[in-house]
């Protein structure tokens, strides 16, 4: 396996291959989110992004977390839940010195066992809920990244 992974990074190189943020400042501020599930998520956007920045950043990354929505995935014959999906829904808005250059919506979603023993229970909602969030985290970083390479090279290019 190592040898395998070796000879990838080595014909990676060879052909110039660079990745997207090699080299890149990821100044992003994000804004607060509403709720507890919101600072989580917005705890995790910092790790994604090296680490919390201040509001005078070039970028702004506002995030609007919905609610959490529930839904019943399978039933037993006596009409009790046995499994359970969370759903998490975000929008978000990425800008530049007050101005918009980037605007979409994520979702993430995790099943998980719903048990009658209620400790039980909460303990397998809150490991769907943080996993939900690590997932809606990683979708959103990684398209704000690839909008502020965007924007940076669109920058450049306008600058030659």
């Amino acid at each position: 396996m190592k040898k395998i992974c070796l000879i990838s990074v080595l014909l990676l190189s060879a052909c110039g291959f660079k990745p997207m943020f090699y080299g890149q400042d990821t100044d992003i501020y994000v804004a607060p989110i509403s709720g507890i599930n919101g600072i989580d998520l917005r705890n995790s956007l910092n790790a994604k992004f090296g680490g919390q920045r201040d509001s005078n950043a070039k970028y702004t990354l506002k995030v609007n977390l919905k609610n959490p929505v529930t839904q019943y995935k399978a039933l037993e014959p006596t009409g009790d839940a046995t499994w359970q999906q969370i759903i998490l829904n975000a929008d978000y808005v990425l800008s530049v010195d007050g101005k918009e250059i980037a605007r979409g919506k994520e979702s993430a979603s995790e099943s998980y066992s719903f048990v009658r023993y209620l400790v039980a229970a909460n303990a397998s909602y809150n490991n769907a809920v943080q996993n939900t969030i690590k997932v809606l985290a990683d979708k959103i970083s990684t398209r704000t990244i690839a909008e502020t390479y965007r924007y940076e090279q669109k920058d450049n290019s306008a600058d030659k």
